[in-house]
């Protein structure tokens, strides 16, 4: 590319146009041509996990060397302005701005990173891009320092804006203490206040305003405790006829519209029956288990953040939902317990739905070793990472080496769902059996 702009003069990309092609690189491509991209791009990592089985001696000599079937990418139904959550950084600008807020072109490694606004960004609401100019007009306006790295000091650090579709805003500003008193940041914390209730940026409506003191690059709330500055305590959604609270850290789908089309076809691949059981690992606000609540006879879930465990209790209460049970804490340390003595005759369906971390490797220990569990939905935004180690210990030979003495699963259905328009993402549903 370089040399094409070369010998034909092609002027430089704008810093707009590599922020977009860093952040949304198939911005330019018609949507079906996205499509199309992105089931390529899973019929290859169906096939690497293919070859992956074989090396274990396993049979994957299926049509096309994949390891299962391949169904087309399923669209969203939004394919602009669909992110209900963006994270802004605060860093220095193409015009040498140390002050601006937006996303990241370059790398830490390379010490090249400028923040580019993200105005022009296809996948982004107006509303998030609303608040991060304001919030960048504050801290302009503040005499503190933005903080660019953590031992060079500075204080203003990252801004989440969350939307729903019901109309609520929240912001969640994290801030640097340094070395400031208890005085001095109660100052801080009254400025922002005023600017987003009276100031300039009244114009966003928030429904709640947060703030966050963080020595971090990322801190959970038992860490550092997100403080409410302005209105609501959450702020509410709703997916497929029921409403959910949100908690400032808590997960959930980044694409809701594209979420109830997905949880719909999950709901479909479990094959669950009145008196199914549904463990739900790593279940967020509970948003797949009380989706699918009522075609089971019960739901578990389990989560490492207590908050959204918190969130899902009060989902399940206000929804009328009483056949849920969650249980708070990590899913390697909690799962082992849950399914060690289970004596439970009904049937266990299992759906997990990990960060790009994967499992870790005792929960898939415990699933393969819990022979009641004859289905599993793993549910992966990044199936060609960790989350492919998982698709081998779920699959290869009884291991007792590794503890692994269940019968293994194998994969039988893989449907991608396009819940990330305009980038190269998709949530991979992959079907295993046993």
């Amino acid at each position: 590319k370089k040399k094409a702009r070369e010998g034909c003069s092609l002027p430089e990309p704008s810093w707009e146009e590599r922020l977009a092609n860093a952040v949304t690189p198939l911005w330019r491509l018609p949507y079906q041509e996205q499509l199309q991209v992105k089931y390529e791009s899973q019929r290859k990592i169906l096939q690497t996990l293919a070859s992956r089985l074989e090396e274990l001696g396993i049979d994957a000599q299926k049509p096309g060397r994949l390891c299962c079937p391949l169904q087309p990418v399923v669209p969203s139904p939004i394919i602009n302005g669909y992110r209900n959550k963006s994270t802004f950084s605060v860093n220095r600008g193409p015009d040498g701005n140390p002050k601006t807020v937006g996303l990241y072109v370059g790398t830490g490694k390379a010490r090249n990173i400028i923040c580019v606004k993200a105005n022009h960004l296809e996948n982004m609401p107006p509303e998030h891009k609303q608040v991060a100019q304001c919030y960048e007009e504050f801290i302009c306006r503040s005499p503190l320092d933005s903080c660019i790295l953590f031992h060079a000091g500075g204080h203003w650090r990252e801004l989440v804006v969350r939307t729903t579709s019901r109309g609520h805003t929240m912001a969640i500003i994290t801030f640097h203490p340094q070395e400031l008193g208890q005085e001095a940041l109660a100052t801080q914390k009254a400025l922002l206040k005023e600017f987003f209730t009276c100031g300039p940026g009244a114009v966003c409506v928030l429904t709640s305003l947060y703030f966050q003191e963080s020595t971090m690059t990322r801190c959970s709330h038992e860490q550092s405790p997100y403080q409410l500055l302005h209105g609501e305590p959450h702020i509410f959604e709703e997916l497929l006829g029921l409403k959910f609270r949100i908690s400032p850290d808590a997960f959930f789908q980044v694409n809701t519209a594209g979420a109830e089309v997905l949880y719909q076809a999950v709901g479909k691949l479990c094959q669950t029956t009145g008196d199914t059981v549904l463990l739900d690992i790593c279940c967020g606000t509970g948003t797949i288990g009380l989706s699918l609540a009522h075609q089971v006879s019960k739901v578990i879930g389990v989560e490492m953040v207590e908050k959204a465990i918190e969130d899902a209790k009060w989902n399940a209460a206000f929804n009328g939902i009483s056949n849920c049970e969650f249980h708070s804490g990590k899913a390697e340390a909690v799962l082992p317990q849950l399914l060690a003595s289970w004596e439970d005759a009904r049937p266990l369906v299992a759906v997990v739905n990990p960060s790009r971390a994967g499992l870790h490797y005792r929960v898939v220990r415990a699933i393969r070793n819990c022979g009641s569990i004859r289905r599993l939905l793993y549910i992966s935004c990044k199936p060609e990472g960790e989350a492919m180690r998982n698709f081998l210990e779920l699959c290869c030979p009884p291991d007792p080496r590794k503890k692994l003495t269940g019968e293994p699963f194998a994969p039988v259905l893989a449907i991608p769902f396009d819940l990330f328009p305009h980038t190269v993402h998709c949530e991979l549903v992959l079907l295993f059996t046993r």
